[in-house]
């Protein structure tokens, strides 16, 4: 499903990206490029990568700085 349809990013390229390292928004904006353009996607984009980060890990849940 696209999560940022300005950048046409993916939930699982969100989910790739936790995976290489990114366990922040702004790490995934810079990887990714998800919500810098209109932003609607910042909080769908937040809640893919607090899902991911949780099922990696259920103690590490990171907030987005």
């Amino acid at each position: 499903m696209y999560i940022c349809l300005c950048n046409g990013v993916t939930e699982s390229q969100i989910r790739e990206a936790v995976g290489d390292g990114a366990h922040s928004l702004p790490a995934l904006r810079g990887c990714l490029g998800v919500a810098s353009n209109c932003g609607r996607c910042a909080e769908f984009a937040e809640m893919v990568l607090q899902e991911t980060l949780s099922a990696r890990n259920p103690q590490m849940q990171l907030s987005a700085a």
